[in-house]
């Protein structure tokens, strides 16, 4: 019972961690508005360059892969009950992620969890992590669209914890990731097919 009550606490505090509006308090901050009505309205790095720049897009990536990576150290540092399956890690990977894209203190609206969820995998295998990381920059710097990078290196994830021996807790996680970005950017998918997408330059 007192692993079950443990396990709960950690979901709430990755959830809560993951709900920090990073993007909409930078904005709103320096430029007083709301990010949701710009753009996409996501809360995303993405969408902060539209309104802040090309040095506001690193900054609030580099952050929400920080909050990403944050509630998966505190379950393997201070609730490793389940960590020796990586069961826990997992559960606050999870939670962190759902809690960027629906945050609570935006009424549950937020970002497409690509950096957030790209910090959970720094975090749980760092080779893993840091690959995806690249893979993403490749493609986002050849194509010149953030979605498609996004896209494709996160749908890579399942095979690359996989290579590196990581357990099917991990592995299983990486898939549920990347169907979760997937959706999330189901319209920019459809802006990808019909060549209508914005290119984050020219």
């Amino acid at each position: 019972m007192m692993y079950v009550l443990k396990s709960l606490i950690v979901i709430v505090i990755a959830y809560l961690i993951g709900s920090i509006p990073t993007g909409y308090l930078i904005v709103k901050k320096l430029k007083g508005i709301d990010i949701r009505k710009i753009g996409s309205g996501s809360t995303g790095a993405t969408n902060v360059k539209r309104v802040l720049g090309t040095k506001w897009f690193f900054i609030v990536m580099l952050l929400d892969a920080i909050k990403g990576a944050i509630p998966v150290l505190i379950a393997y540092n201070w609730f490793n009950f389940f960590a020796f399956k990586g069961l826990t890690p997992v559960l606050a990977a999870v939670a962190v992620i759902i809690g960027h894209s629906k945050s609570v203190f935006l009424k549950f609206t937020g970002g497409k969890s690509v950096a957030t969820g790209v910090g959970t995998l720094i975090a749980l295998c760092p080779p893993v992590g840091l690959i995806t990381a690249l893979i993403w920059a490749i493609i986002t710097y050849t194509s010149k669209y953030v979605s498609l990078g996004s896209i494709i290196a996160v749908s890579l994830t399942p095979l690359l914890m996989n290579a590196f021996n990581q357990n099917v807790y991990y592995i299983c996680f990486a898939a549920i990731c990347a169907i979760y970005v997937i959706i999330m950017h189901k319209e920019n998918i459809k802006r990808l097919l019909t060549r209508s997408e914005n290119k984050v330059r020219k």
